[in-house]
């Protein structure tokens, strides 16, 4: 069996009340261009070795918890985990919030950003999922808000972004330039082809994240495309034109 690599954020690390961790495409059952660890029910993979693979994940940092995780459509909506939650459903959604002490929000990623959150002082965490999409839309304010609403304020909240696709791979064209505000240009820089430009998705999400008041934001600076990160990407996927992409996952849960 591989050893499970378990990043961490500093910020968080700090932090009594709760365990978390980012997690890579080691230690799992799944094979192919799934292998090993891949924690998303939404890939065409196994499903028993998706199970596995996410029971690996919690027996790994908090054995007993139960693990959420929602069908991400890259929008601003916030699920509540509350006591009527329904653990065997996957609402849509892309980001969570809860007070639930044993209830472990799990994000799913292949390049977007996961950004995990707590403010430990009221015992309150949530996870978001940050494409640039879902980044525009307003995803991590409406987390940051929701957190406010079950008691968290924004100056206690701890913030840490996790492995993400960085500017030097990230490609994109003028088109979605132009979705994003003036002020942000400066996310983008000129790549080598003509009318294409390089986007710092992490650096964006940092970027919102501290506009909406939150002191504490850490960047793990892990990109997710280079195969020897050890990172699933759905744009290393496209490249290679594999038939399909794993999920790592990214966890927070209180203790």
């Amino acid at each position: 069996m591989h050893p499970m690599p378990i990043h961490r954020a500093r910020n968080l690390e700090k932090l009594g009340q709760i365990a978390h961790g980012f997690f890579g495409r080691t230690g799992g059952v799944s094979t192919g261009v799934y292998a090993s660890l891949n924690c998303g029910p939404g890939s065409r993979d196994d499903p028993a070795a998706v199970v596995e693979n996410r029971a690996r994940v919690v027996a790994a940092l908090a054995p007993g918890a139960r693990l959420v995780s929602q069908a991400q459509i890259h929008s601003a909506n916030v699920n509540i985990v509350g006591p009527d939650w329904n653990f065997a459903a996957r609402p849509e959604g892309d980001a969570m919030v809860t007070t639930l002490p044993g209830v472990m929000l799990g994000i799913l990623t292949a390049d977007c950003a996961p950004v995990l959150f707590a403010d430990t002082e009221v015992g309150v965490i949530g996870a978001a999922h940050a494409g640039w999409k879902g980044a525009v839309a307003g995803v991590l304010e409406n987390t940051v808000a929701a957190m406010e609403r079950a008691g968290a304020k924004t100056g206690r909240i701890v913030a840490a972004i996790g492995p993400t696709i960085s500017q030097v791979n990230y490609e994109v064209g003028a088109d979605m330039r132009e979705r994003f505000a003036e002020k942000d240009s400066g996310f983008f820089v000129p790549s080598d082809r003509a009318g294409y430009f390089r986007f710092d998705l992490p650096g964006y999400v940092a970027g919102r994240l501290r506009r909406a008041g939150i002191a504490s934001v850490s960047n793990l600076g892990l990109c997710t495309y280079p195969p020897e990160n050890g990172f699933f990407s759905y744009r290393r996927t496209t490249h290679l034109s594999e038939p399909d992409y794993g999920r790592e996952i990214s966890v927070i849960v209180l203790k």
